[in-house]
């Protein structure tokens, strides 16, 4: 089948808009050019001027299927994600059960191959259950279509556990990638600790909880040779660390979500459980050492870290409420208004944080628009204001403190291998 996006604009270099249209065949894209002859083609969409950019590349989502659906399910996940403008996911393994074999991690695949929408590739956990000092079977779960090894959500806490898992990932040729959190230093900790902390009568997470675990992971990287990740960076100490990693010749890469670049703990305006989540909101020199570690190329990319709740659940204190926020559908909006629109990023430099660099990173064949790539396609309306509005999501999770807040670059349509996955005349 032949398709055509018409009437559209994308991004050349030095951040120059010009008129294309894109001719996608066998679901990958077979010319870009100004003007084809529309007779020619069985679909035909109109951009109706607005941008078309390479599919985004969400390297952190959530989708709680199996074992939490009430949250999230595979289904629902990925077509927030296709709301958002992602045409891959990866999706966490803090599932029940946790796909910490290859049969279990088959069944998860089953699942995605039958109700995706989008492009999701899962994880497999570095130890079982996520929990004991016993590694899964890498090359089992890799051989099955592991995307790569975490714990996110928990993290390693033993040096020499995680320092084996790199050392048969570098092998496997694989990434480890970390939800950095030293347990011995939560102390209970449910915000970020400082003025606002204190002034709300909540236990504090120190930054070294987070930079500490990287100090010590950057070191067995170095040692094991293997591409070390690094989830969620929310600490000035973990820029610091990660920068230095890099300096030494450190295979180690990292992201940051939209909403610890835009939000800082100060905003928290009471105890509500909706601005609770893992990493916390950090301070003001958190958030600029953040945005600084993005344009030096310190963190390579941005990921939402999507993780829905049930409404109830979260909608207590942060001492009762879970950590967490949804993100897939806000993402390129919130960051496109708060920081292209200003002026402090380029629309270039994001595309490349959203969609090619996290592809490129992961060795995915994502995230550009070139002729013969797969046709994984956003079109993005950069004029159009519209308000946050929860009701309109595709997600089962509510849980973000963004909603109301007024934002451009509202997603038009989303194809993923040529057909379209969402478009907001369907909404």
């Amino acid at each position: 089948m032949k398709t055509l996006i018409k009437n559209g604009k994308i991004i050349k270099k030095d951040n120059q808009l010009i008129t294309a249209e894109i001719w996608i065949e066998d679901g990958r894209i077979r010319a870009i050019g100004e003007s084809f002859d529309e007779t020619t083609f069985t679909e035909v969409y109109d951009a109706k001027g607005q941008l078309i950019t390479p599919g985004l590349v969400d390297v952190h989502v959530h989708l709680r299927e199996p074992g939490f659906t009430y949250k999230e399910t595979i289904a629902t996940g990925s077509k927030s994600a296709a709301r958002g403008g992602y045409t891959t996911v990866c999706a966490m393994p803090n599932l029940n059960p946790v796909p910490d074999t290859a049969e279990k991690l088959k069944e998860v695949y089953q699942i995605i191959e039958k109700n995706a929408v989008v492009k999701v590739l899962q994880y497999a956990p570095i130890t079982e259950e996520l929990r004991s000092e016993r590694l899964t079977d890498q090359k089992a779960l890799k051989e099955v279509g592991a995307f790569a090894f975490t714990n996110d959500g928990v993290g390693v806490q033993t040096a020499g556990t995680m320092h084996l898992a790199m050392k048969e990932a570098a092998a496997l040729d694989m990434a480890i990638v970390a939800h950095t959190e030293d347990e011995s230093l939560l102390f209970g900790g449910v915000m970020h600790e400082g003025e606002v902390s204190k002034k709300l009568g909540l236990p504090g997470i120190l930054s070294s909880t987070e930079a500490s675990q990287i100090a010590r992971d950057v070191v067995l990287a170095g040692e094991t040779g293997v591409h070390y990740h690094v989830c969620h960076v929310s600490t000035k100490e973990s820029v610091r660390v990660i920068r230095d990693a890099k300096r030494a010749g450190i295979n180690v890469t990292a992201e940051v979500a939209p909403h610890h670049l835009i939000l800082v703990d100060e905003d928290i305006p009471e105890d509500n459980g909706f601005w609770k989540m893992n990493p916390p909101l950090r301070a003001t020199s958190d958030r600029n050492a953040l945005i600084e570690g993005l344009l030096d190329g310190t963190i390579d990319c941005i990921a939402t870290d999507h993780a829905p709740h049930g409404l109830e659940e979260k909608n207590q204190t942060f001492l009762k409420a879970p950590f967490g926020i949804v993100g897939s559908e806000t993402a390129f909006q919130l960051i496109y208004t708060h920081f292209v629109i200003p002026g402090k990023f380029t629309l270039e430099q994001v595309i490349n944080w959203m969609a090619t660099k996290p592809a490129e990173i992961f060795g995915l064949d994502a995230g550009t628009l070139t002729i013969g790539s797969p046709a994984d396609i956003a079109v993005f309306d950069l004029l159009a204001e519209e308000a946050i509005d929860d009701k309109k999501f595709e997600s089962l999770g509510v849980n973000t403190p963004f909603v109301g807040w007024k934002v451009k670059g509202n997603t038009l349509m989303t194809f993923v291998d040529g057909q379209s996955a969402w478009s907001k005349g369907d909404a």
